[in-house]
């Protein structure tokens, strides 16, 4: 901005002049004559006013200089700021702007007075800067937004907007101070930075998903495993299961065969003793009526006898006193029985409360029992053997002592070979939620144990 010329005061000769002429006259107006006194006197008086105006005409060139400085100051601070400086009165037209935001439209400052700023507001953007100026030019203080502007060439550049309104001398708002920033760069970076933590969040999710699928391919594989082991498991248990059905199928033949040797070397023989004394009946009577009542009571003894050999089965297969009387009557029937049969001391003891457990518990308690004795006979060779039956900790316990030959339990019941009889006995206690198990030791002998839950 140019420098405006400076204005020289008027020589003192002049303003001496003047005065001069107005001393004269205000003297000849006035009549008087004027004296030598009076003349020394007024010139000091010029004299003395001469030096006052030269002082005061000195302090007003310093202060139009200061004036001009701080105005080319101003010039230079509002023309080259990096920051566009925009006048805009109530009818948005722009009435002053500086280089910087003349630059930032690409026009010519002189171009752009008169203008409406909102022609340089990108449409996407017009409804909020006309909302900001609104409450620009209705509220005091400064307000702040960010829109999209365009040049003069339709470039777009993002600017941050803060204005204050600006009041006439009369009190009137008239116009608004605004001041642009271009923050394009700025906006990018934040985009550039949300950018990155987008692609960070995606590399996380995909770091998760990764480990995800990773976790999945383990399981799968462990599941894979998992699967062979039990098909292998259910392999075997299914031979196991075979080799069982086997045992069974050949248990209830054996079964089947002595029931049935039985049936023909006793109970056969005894009803055809029946049939033959009851065929002689006839001749003893015409012959020898004396031996008729000897011969009846040989046939009613022959008929009490089978029927006897009936009831011990039917006990072997199903003791009516289990269902009639209970437990402990049916196993001390069982014992006294088998103890008079097979030359073995049995001691029993049992708590009269496990009646209480229901029919399918105590009928387990009792095959149990009948097949470890069977076992004891068979294989141990025992001469003693003791059933208690009691109480312990809310369940009922089945304890079985024999002092007979020992023999590997836990390898026969783990194995695929084991005995029927003690894989039968387990198969019943665990079915109604007990556990079994078996001690035997060398010299000792050998317990059974079962615990059955109240």
């Amino acid at each position: 901005m140019k420098k405006k010329p400076n204005r020289q005061p008027p020589p003192v000769t002049e303003l001496r002049r003047t005065a001069e002429k107005q001393l004269k006259a205000r003297q000849a107006e006035a009549g008087l004559a004027r004296t030598d006194a009076d003349t020394l006197r007024l010139v000091h008086e010029l004299q003395v006013h001469q030096i006052e105006l030269e002082m005061q005409n000195a302090e007003l060139h310093r202060a139009r200089l200061e004036i001009e400085t701080a105005l080319d100051k101003y010039t230079e601070l509002y023309d080259f700021a990096p920051v566009g400086y925009f006048s805009i009165d109530q009818q948005g037209l722009i009435q002053e702007v500086n280089l910087m935001g003349a630059s930032m439209l690409g026009a010519v400052r002189a171009r752009l007075l008169q203008r409406s700023f909102r022609a340089f507001v990108a449409p996407t953007s017009r409804p909020l800067v006309e909302a900001f100026l609104k409450v620009v030019f209705a509220k005091p203080g400064k307000q702040v937004c960010e829109a999209l502007l365009l040049t003069t060439a339709d470039a777009i550049f993002w600017g941050d907007l803060q204005a204050v309104s600006a009041l006439r001398s009369d009190g009137e708002v008239k116009f608004c101070r605004l001041a642009v920033s271009d923050i394009t760069a700025l906006k990018r970076g934040e985009e550039a930075v949300h950018s990155v933590q987008s692609l960070a969040a995606a590399n996380l999710e995909a770091n998760k998903e990764i480990a995800r699928r990773r976790a999945a391919e383990a399981l799968l594989k462990a599941s894979e495993q998992t699967q062979r082991g039990l098909l292998i498991e259910a392999q075997v248990l299914q031979a196991q299961l075979r080799h069982l059905t086997h045992q069974i199928i050949q248990a209830q033949e054996e079964e089947r065969k002595k029931i049935s040797r039985q049936l023909h070397d006793e109970i056969a023989q005894i009803l055809t003793g029946i049939n033959v004394n009851l065929a002689t009946l006839g001749e003893v009577a015409s012959i020898k009526p004396v031996d008729l009542e000897r011969q009846i009571t040989k046939t009613r003894r022959l008929v009490e006898q089978s029927i006897d050999i009936v009831h011990r089965f039917a006990r072997n297969l199903r003791p009516t006193l289990l269902d009639d009387l209970g437990l402990i009557p049916a196993l001390r029937s069982f014992v006294k029985e088998l103890a008079v049969q097979k030359d073995l001391r049995i001691h029993f003891t049992a708590f009269t409360g496990i009646e209480a457990l229901d029919i399918s518990r105590r009928t387990v308690l009792y095959r149990v029992t009948q097949e470890a004795l069977t076992n004891v006979i068979r294989h141990a060779h025992a001469r003693n053997a003791t059933v208690r039956i009691m109480k312990v900790a809310g369940t009922a316990r089945l304890e079985i002592r024999d002092d007979g030959k020992s023999f590997p339990a836990k390898r026969l019941l783990s194995s695929k070979t084991g005995r029927l009889g003690l894989l039968g006995m387990r198969e019943r206690v665990e079915m109604v939620g007990g556990n079994f198990s078996i001690e035997s030791t060398p010299g000792v002998g050998t317990t059974v144990r079962v615990e059955i839950p109240f």
